[in-house]
């Protein structure tokens, strides 16, 4: 074969309909043979091709299709077995309808939504609750939220390495089995805990004539509870490691290339609307009172600190929901009919990676080199050092954006936390779906793909200066940075006026003046008397608030000097602040599923559920576990007003200084986002696709094959031969 330049190629398929035809000889003209799974040996020289046999060339079917019996090795027909829909023998013709792609992406999104419920909006509702119920610290409560990543962390690696060679949706049956059972262990301090004592109502006005309250520490067995919690959240987490790593892996199994992507942005959208859907119901369920189940009537409302809701309900839904999705799952074969055609390898090409045998995986004593494998994909560990970056910030933000809002737009907390949903949860839903969209619409290849995530995250570092925008000046504060009405000292929340109140810094509750001017509570406004009938509640005879005559309530009239809640902020960019930031949310997301993709193209096909483990778990060491603790040192550092108690013991901070505050978050915004940025840029850079012109199958990457001309004419190679 004249003129034609021989390399080393992976071994030889047709190309499928979704790639493009490459100018090579037909499988007439060229005899391809397969080698052994290892690497030519350095030194060996190529085997000549036969002459062809002067015959009519023959189809390209005639080549072995990458789902024919034909393997060689261990790749065997029954490892890409696939099935019907049933549970052993008994497969029903009606369930068949089900056993596509399409039937499998339904069932990963409800299991997908129901974890994300559970995990990242029913716990979060609920931890203030469960903080009064069952007398827990906010750090022993933030334990119980952390042990959800630690059992992630903990299994990722393994169930990832031990289930790709296994039965995938099996796998997902058992994740189902697990979040249904976390969710029902977690709700079981409810039925052991007993009635909920609520006490008497707290006085929140100045009356000299109280006691001062006394430091005292008492344990209570109600403590214990807190070892059932950190149980439910391990078992949610050991349920969410196959959802992720096999799941993912399992939905680009199943999908042409090109699809993947759609499909994997599908699925993650879904994730991120089970937090909205946990808001909304818990929200919903925590306006029923904690004991309803027990049929009592009682005094209190929703208005009274004492009032708890029923945050249990919703983790027995949860809990039942997610058991339904066993069977689902356990009636879906190995693999989904004809998914193994048609899907070529991107992966990345480097001198650093050693080529592995058939046999490779199936024994766990092939663990450390699988992982030493992928540690040294260094496209890989850039895509995954770009997305821990990128989910510390979401994650922080994700945290303490609804207390951004409340100090930055003088906002209540409810009021807050509902704008801060309405920007993160469909902004990080819609960036998902719509990146997924782009890259299955354009077809794009592994580097298009990454560099489509680089423009995407060049686009949200841009947007992030959007907090330099967004810093508004605190509103007076008696005592922080108002005086008395020209008595006392600032820093100081005590003065004349409120001397012999015993008012209690530990009661935050803030009141507005008629002046203007922002109180602590009714008690340090010196304020005697009060309204409830009314919403919201007022206050009148404040001695610490200037007025010129003594307010007298009568039955028709209401005039008062104060009422419940902050004053009014000044600061009118926060229609522009939201809108600008959920931008940023969108383009940020946007990036996550393509980058996602370029992970799962860029490794040996053996090994994507292990390389999404290893991303999961840097994900949380690097990214969502040290994200919202950086960001709450970040905050505290800008407070200028902290919770003491009776016991002098330092608590919550109650006011921020607003513009250090948003300069502050910039600065860990714009840091996180040049790094993401820089790692995704390097990926770009280093990846090198397999040669061109090569369709390499998924199931014969491994494989060698000689001297396989791309450069030839056809008809050239004819006449040569």
């Amino acid at each position: 074969m004249k003129g034609c330049k021989g390399i080393e190629n992976p071994a030889f398929v047709a190309s499928s309909p979704d790639s493009p035809r490459r100018l090579c000889p037909s499988p007439s003209s060229v005899e391809v043979s397969v080698l052994s799974t290892n690497p030519l040996r350095e030194g060996s020289q190529p085997q000549e091709p036969q002459e062809p046999q002067k015959s009519p060339e023959p189809p390209l079917s005639s080549v072995t299709p990458p789902g024919s019996q034909e393997r060689s090795g261990p790749e065997s027909l029954s490892e890409y077995e696939e099935g019907p829909c049933g549970w052993g023998n008994f497969q029903p013709q009606c369930l068949q309808c089900c056993n596509t792609p399409q039937g499998f992406l339904f069932h990963y999104c409800l299991l997908a939504l129901t974890q994300g419920m559970v995990v990242n909006g029913l716990v979060n509702i609920s931890i203030s609750t469960i903080e009064k119920r069952y007398e827990l610290k906010s750090s022993l409560t933030g334990l119980i939220s952390s042990s959800y990543d630690i059992a992630f962390c903990l299994l990722s690696l393994f169930v990832s390495f031990i289930g790709e060679r296994g039965h995938k949706p099996r796998w997902l049956a058992f994740a189902s089995f697990m979040i249904g059972l976390g969710a029902l262990v977690y709700s079981l301090p409810k039925f052991f805990s007993g009635k909920y004592q609520f006490g008497s109502l707290f006085e929140d006005t100045c009356l000299t004539a109280k006691n001062k309250t006394t430091c005292t520490a008492s344990s209570s067995s109600l403590f214990y509870y807190l070892y059932v919690f950190i149980l439910g959240q391990l078992l949610l987490g050991t349920g969410g490691t196959p959802l992720y790593t096999l799941g993912t892996a399992f939905i680009d199994d199943s999908v042409p290339t090109h699809k993947s992507s759609l499909y994997i942005g599908i699925g993650y959208s879904m994730s991120i609307l089970g937090p909205a859907v946990g808001y909304v119901l818990g929200g919903q369920l925590l306006t029923m009172y904690i004991d309803a189940d027990l049929g009592q009537s009682i005094d209190i409302t929703e208005d009274d600190p004492r009032w708890l809701g029923a945050w249990w309900i919703g983790f027995l839904m949860s809990w039942l929901f997610a058991w339904s999705l066993i069977i689902p799952f356990a009636c879906f074969p190995k693999h989904l009919p004809e998914i193994q055609d048609g899907k070529t390898s991107q992966i990345h090409q480097s001198n650093s990676l050693q080529h592995t045998d058939g046999n490779f995986g199936q024994s766990f004593k092939d663990f450390p080199a699988a992982l030493k494998n992928l540690m040294r994909n260094t496209v890989f560990m850039c895509l995954v050092l770009s997305t821990c970056s990128e989910a510390l910030v979401t994650t922080g933000f994700a945290t303490f954006l609804p207390k951004f809002i409340e100090n930055q737009f003088g906002l209540s907390s409810s009021s807050a936390a509902i704008l801060a949903g309405t920007v993160l949860i469909p902004g990080a839903a819609l960036g998902q779906i719509l990146g997924g969209i782009l890259v299955s619409k354009f077809k794009m290849t592994c580097k298009n793909i990454m560099k489509f995530a680089l423009l995407m995250s060049i686009t949200a570092l841009t947007l992030t200066f959007v907090f330099v925008y967004a810093n508004c000046e605190n509103e007076p504060f008696a005592g922080v940075s108002e005086s008395y009405n020209g008595t006392g000292e600032l820093g100081n929340l005590i003065a004349p006026c409120n001397a012999n109140c015993n008012c209690l810094r530990s009661y935050y509750y803030p009141i507005c003046g008629g002046n203007g001017i922002q109180y602590f509570s009714p008690c340090y406004a010196g304020c005697t008397n009060s309204v409830s009938k009314r919403h919201p509640k007022v206050y009148y005879n404040c001695s610490c608030i200037e007025r010129k005559t003594e307010v007298t309530p009568t039955p028709s009239s209401f005039s008062f000097e104060a009422q419940a809640g902050k004053c009014s902020s000044q600061c009118k960019n926060l229609p522009v602040f939201l809108g600008i930031f959920f931008a940023a949310i969108v383009f940020t997301f946007m990036a996550g599923t393509p980058i996602t993709v370029s992970i799962l193209r860029c490794v040996n096909q053996k090994q994507r559920s292990l390389a999404l483990g290893i991303q999961c778990v840097l994900l949380r060491l690097l990214g969502t576990i040290p994200g919202p603790i950086i960001f709450g040192i970040t905050i505290d550092s800008t407070c200028i007003l902290w919770d003491i108690n009776e016991c002098g013991i330092k608590g919550a901070c109650w006011i921020y200084n607003n513009i250090k505050m948003a300069y502050m978050l910039v600065a860990i915004s714009v840091t996180c986002k040049i790094t993401t940025v820089f790692f995704n840029g390097l990926a770009v850079f280093l990846y090198k696709p397999p040669p061109l012109g090569t369709d390499v199958p998924y199931q014969n990457q491994d494989s060698v094959v000689t001297t396989v001309s791309l450069e030839c004419d056809l008809s050239k190679a004819g006449n040569d031969g």
